[in-house]
């Protein structure tokens, strides 16, 4: 029989989108500005950067708050603790050539995983126990 211990509140949330169209150097890119940071600063930052990869985080960072907020979290007092790309499925399509030939064109795609975690003082008094 399992049992769940529901009187430990949960302090980290996790969001997580897979096969975006996008290189995972491309993500990894922006990904590594924003670890560790604060969700307003994540914000900030993600607004400002001129990449294309900077819109899908944005999207998956304000996800990992709503998810946040539905556990009963506030998601000001959380910050970034793991952020990370990995590779996905690599789409594989032809382009017609000169003479009949074919050219290869690879599509690449990625997962993107982000986990916020609460920063407030009831989660650090707890990590002391």
């Amino acid at each position: 029989m399992i049992t769940k211990n529901s009187s430990k509140p949960r302090t980290e949330v996790k969001a997580l989108a897979q096969n975006i169209h996008m290189s995972p150097f491309k993500a990894r890119r922006v990904i590594d500005q924003i670890r560790g940071r604060s969700y307003e600063e994540t914000l900030m930052i993600l607004e400002l950067m001129p990449y294309r990869a900077s819109f899908s985080i944005l999207k998956l960072v304000y996800s990992a708050a709503a998810n946040a907020n539905n556990l009963g979290l506030n998601e000001a007092d959380s910050f970034i603790s793991k952020a990370e790309v990995n590779g996905g499925t690599v789409l594989k399509r032809l382009r017609p050539r000169a003479r009949g030939r074919s050219y290869r064109i690879k599509r690449p795609t990625c997962h993107i995983t982000i986990v916020l975690k609460d920063k407030s003082k009831k989660s650090l008094e707890e990590s002391k126990i």
